[in-house]
């Protein structure tokens, strides 16, 4: 790499995406932006990273992190002004992303996507993913943020599925009895943070100017 900058592989509207860049964002670690189209995606990113899924870091040294998780931590752990790798709820963020990873983006898929899943109806999809959010309602119930009373990586990386969810139906989202969740949730669309990481950029071509994000 020519750049003295990290170089980050992302697409707007992915969730794994977003939680990269906002753990970048909070990291205040900025980096060279590729925006890409999915159906379009570049060599350069498909060289250093086959499965073809974003958010791929590739670090100045060569080095590329292909997970989102592994972004956000390795972020974090270059610097972390906010705190959000509070060592004493590492163990319960972990536990937490692991059961948004697997067993609510499971139902996630599912519920937005049930015109191609017709072993169930999308209702029943949407009930089987709201165990997760019973899970998020309790722990949201006595403490503005996930693990306590300030944000963690457990905050930054469940909130992008969260949001994904409720934009399947808004109306049926904001109906159901989760109003710890749903405050949490217009916290987050409201964050400045948040709002910085939903920037939209062009997608990359070869030959364009270095985008730097933040800009």
């Amino acid at each position: 790499m020519t750049s003295s900058l990290h170089r980050l592989y992302s697409f707007r509207r992915c969730p794994y995406a977003m939680r990269a860049r906002l753990g970048l964002l909070f990291a205040e670690l900025p980096v060279e932006l590729r925006e890409i189209t999915l159906k379009n995606k570049p060599a350069q990113m498909l060289a250093i990273s086959p499965k073809g899924t974003v958010p791929v870091l590739q670090l100045f040294d060569g080095n590329v992190i292909e997970e989102s998780r592994e972004i956000m931590v390795w972020a974090l752990e270059q610097q972390d002004p906010q705190g959000l790798l509070v060592a004493k709820v590492r163990t319960q963020a972990n536990a937490l992303i692991e059961q948004n990873d697997n067993e609510f983006k499971h139902w996630l898929d599912r519920y937005k996507y049930a015109d191609r899943h017709l072993e169930m109806t999308q209702a029943e999809y949407r009930q089987r993913g709201e165990a997760f959010l019973q899970v998020l309602e309790e722990k949201l119930t006595q403490k503005p943020y996930l693990l306590g009373d300030n944000a963690t990586i457990a905050d930054i990386g469940i909130m992008p599925f969260i949001r994904q969810f409720a934009h399947v139906d808004r109306d049926v989202f904001y109906s159901l009895p989760y109003p710890h969740l749903q405050r949490w949730l217009q916290h987050w669309l409201e964050h400045a943070l948040f709002l910085q990481a939903m920037t939209k950029f062009h997608p990359w071509q070869e030959g364009d100017d270095v985008v730097v994000f933040p800009s």
